[in-house]
């Protein structure tokens, strides 16, 4: 079962727990919350994105995400994409 690596980023299930709690933006706490949960045995990925609407791979890849380049990683970053309509010059 896939897992999400802790000990290899120094961190504990609480400490991800206090991420979920004090992160910014709303897709960063979803993100930490789906680790510290499927972390601590609570759930799965495929039961987790099944409660929280999400496709079950997008789950997987946060933990495939975190386990190889850690928990910034998993912060949100917007993209960009075209401007809102009124905010062009």
């Amino acid at each position: 079962m896939l897992r999400p690596d802790f000990n290899k980023w120094g961190q504990t299930a609480e400490d991800v727990r206090q991420l979920s709690i004090h992160a910014t933006h709303s897709r960063s706490r979803e993100r930490y919350q789906a680790l510290y949960l499927i972390g601590i045995g609570q759930t799965n990925a495929t039961r987790w994105a099944k409660q929280i609407g999400r496709d079950d791979q997008t789950v997987m890849d946060w933990i495939h995400l975190y386990n190889t380049e850690g928990p910034e990683a998993l912060l949100y970053k917007p993209t960009g994409g075209h401007l809102p309509f009124l905010a062009r010059s």
